[in-house]
């Protein structure tokens, strides 16, 4: 079983739902503001809204929380938010990717660096990590939103370089220029997407098991609840048992 997806997956279902969306919503409006900063209000024009207004939708996200978040981007009051990206190591050498928009970087480092010293982690400097991994762009379905014949079929289509399913969805994965096209076009043949974003996709995982599996748990859950943090990847794989017992 690949880590990191499942891990994601167990974290959503624990405790403090409303919290964790509320956290999300938070992340996802941030996500907007700065998009819209960089390049306009308009989602047609502007790919990384585009983008983040998708997994806002599909976070149910309210329609006025959205707006409120666009136009907070092209207002003079707007945060300066900055795109940094910390790169480390957890337990068992399994290498962790953090992306975070901060609008101050000596707080967000300071943060970031003391969740990976407190949990069996250290920070690391950048590329020390990401050369182990691909930038791609991903797109989820549901699996009930097509066949995996039907959804292979749409997605070759749609100029996507694979499709396999993975945690109980369809995932899409193309090069990172594409995604906006082949996202568009699925959404034509297949219907909206429930996420169509940037990931970072390890090139190799790393097993991890027992107690190590906790610890690492735990890091990546106090690194993805930091404020400034948006994304959090790790390569490793652990057993279902491993990790369920650990985020329990």
């Amino acid at each position: 079983m690949a880590g990191h997806s499942k891990f994601a997956n167990i974290m959503h279902r624990k405790g403090g739902q409303d919290k964790k969306r509320a956290a999300q919503f938070t992340k996802l409006a941030r996500e907007m503001q700065a998009a819209v900063k960089l390049g306009g209000p308009e989602p047609a024009n502007n790919p990384r809204l585009f983008r983040a207004m998708a997994a806002a939708r599909s976070m149910n996200m309210p329609k006025d929380n959205i707006q409120r978040a666009i136009d907070r981007g092209t207002g003079a009051g707007a945060e300066n938010l900055e795109e940094v990206r910390y790169e480390g190591f957890g337990p068992g050498g399994v290498g962790v990717i953090v992306e975070s928009l901060t609008d101050n970087r000596n707080r967000t480092a300071g943060e970031v660096r003391a969740a990976f010293a407190k949990n069996g982690g250290n920070l690391g400097e950048t590329n020390s990590v990401s050369f182990l991994w691909d930038r791609v762009g991903e797109i989820r379905y549901p699996l009930a939103a097509a066949g995996e014949d039907a959804m292979l079929e749409a997605a070759i289509e749609a100029g996507a370089d694979d499709c396999v399913v993975e945690d109980e969805a369809h995932v899409i994965t193309c090069r990172m220029e594409a995604l906006t096209e082949v996202s568009q076009a699925l959404a034509k043949s297949v219907g909206e997407a429930e996420s169509a974003k940037f990931v970072w996709r390890p090139q190799t995982l790393i097993p991890v098991t027992g107690d190590a599996v906790g610890t690492l748990v735990k890091l990546l859950g106090v690194l993805d609840d930091l404020d400034d943090v948006q994304s959090v990847y790790a390569n490793f794989e652990a057993s279902d048992a491993d990790l369920e017992k650990a985020a329990g």
